[in-house]
């Protein structure tokens, strides 16, 4: 049971912000977003007009420095790449070879990018008292905790990727039937955008609270959007993908392509963008 000074909000099971009355006076406020990215609570002292950051440890700020620019650099990197497989498969007359290795090089840069987001999240600062403090632990490569948002949120876009990696490496196969083809291939692209998407959802609960918003100069909010478009336009692109049985053929290549292509780019931007959430 949660003391009476406390102020829990959140998205079902999910707690994502936290406000409680210090003991010397005033407030803090906890957020799992800002905690795990800029490691930061806001405490507004008593009879203060506004609130004021309070940053976590300079080993744990470090920390969420690095392994937030890696997991940016490669989103930038897998988004492009993915781009430019979609671009010459559309556009161009090279072998399918050529963009299926463009797609598995992108691929892991993209998994490289989930696993360094689901450490970040992992190492996140902690809010373990009633003080306005953030409490650094020792380093983890490896977590189970299914009861935090920002875990599983991650965490899914992690095993998103690594079926990807399934999808991209059955792609080189050559001789494929249709239904293998769809087995192989198309399913575990399926399976994949479905988990992007359902981390997505997760991302959006965790810096909405649970509830519909739009936060315009919240840079967060931005990153969050731009992915999920982009997850969107991945899923259109595996539901264009699909090999008919009875012609061989895809539903919509064009659409395939275009899909992939503009949702990469999404991907790439807010790359871009989380280059700068980082504490």
């Amino acid at each position: 049971m949660r003391n009476a000074e406390e102020c829990a909000e959140g998205a079902g099971p999910f707690i994502t912000r936290l406000t409680w009355r210090l003991e010397e006076g005033g407030t803090a406020v906890w957020e799992s977003r800002a905690a795990r990215k800029r490691g930061t609570l806001a405490v507004r002292p008593a009879g203060a007009a506004e609130s004021r950051a309070r940053r976590a440890g300079a080993a744990s700020l470090d920390r969420l420095r690095r392994l937030n620019g890696v997991a940016a650099v490669s989103f930038t990197i897998g988004g492009t790449l993915f781009a430019l497989g979609a671009a010459l498969a559309q556009l161009s007359t090279e072998r399918p070879t050529t963009s299926a290795t463009i797609y598995f090089i992108g691929g892991a840069f993209f998994t490289l990018g989930g696993y360094a987001s689901l450490v970040q999240a992992i190492n996140a600062p902690r809010r373990e008292s009633t003080a306005g403090t953030l409490t650094t632990h020792r380093f983890r490569w490896w977590s189970y905790e299914p009861g935090r948002i920002d875990w599983l949120s991650t965490f899914v876009l992690f095993a998103g990727t690594l079926v990807f990696g399934v999808n991209l490496l059955d792609s080189f196969l050559q001789g494929l039937t249709t239904q293998q083809l769809n087995r192989l291939v198309w399913a575990p692209d399926m399976i994949g955008c479905l988990l992007f998407l359902i981390s997505g959802h997760l991302a959006i609960a965790e810096i909405c609270h649970g509830r519909p918003c739009i936060h315009r100069r919240s840079l967060g909010w931005w990153i969050v959007a731009v992915n999920q478009l982009g997850s969107v336009l991945f899923m259109v692109s595996a539901v264009a993908a699909f090999t008919r049985p009875e012609t061989g053929s895809e539903v919509n290549v064009g659409i395939a392509n275009w899909g992939t292509l503009t949702g990469a780019l999404c991907f790439s931007v807010a790359g871009v963008l989380q280059a700068f959430e980082r504490p």
